[in-house]
């Protein structure tokens, strides 16, 4: 199944519209600092305290199998859209059928070398922002339900 790809404005449409669930892949400190409303938290990569690197999150697959059924509709998010990209891919490739990644993220995209926008964020768009958890979407609920 191939991973779509959507803007922040139609990414808000179908979270709202279609009952489409938006999962922040960036770090925890990350979406603790702002995220998109209704937005559940599941890193792709952790901050290693030790090497200040970011390393893979070894369960990232297995709490989505246990958060998330195969035909959920998924809108996946990071800050500017790399890591959403490789993290769909991941999930497409693992059977997730309707998968698909935010452009421009949380932070925005932007041009290396212009610095011009290539894709409008969720809070330059002045879309919805929380900071508070999404009840039941902190990164610790989800790891408590691979566990449960």
């Amino acid at each position: 199944m191939s991973v779509k790809h959507v803007g922040v404005k139609d990414a808000r449409n179908l979270q709202t519209d279609e009952g489409y669930t938006y999962v922040d892949v960036r770090s925890t400190p990350e979406y603790d600092s702002g995220h998109p409303a209704g937005a559940l938290n599941v890193p792709l990569l952790h901050l290693d305290p030790a090497t200040r690197q970011m390393q893979p999150n070894l369960d990232f697959l297995a709490v989505f199998k246990a958060t998330q059924a195969a035909d959920a509709k998924l809108l996946i998010g990071c800050q500017m859209g790399g890591r959403s990209q490789r993290a769909a891919e991941i999930l497409a490739a693992a059977g997730y059928t309707d998968v698909s990644n935010v452009l421009g993220g949380f932070g925005g995209a932007r041009d290396r070398a212009t610095g011009a926008v290539v894709h409008e964020g969720w809070a330059e768009a002045g879309l919805p922002v929380e900071t508070a958890a999404t009840p039941g979407g902190s990164y610790d609920e989800q790891r408590a339900k691979m566990k449960g």
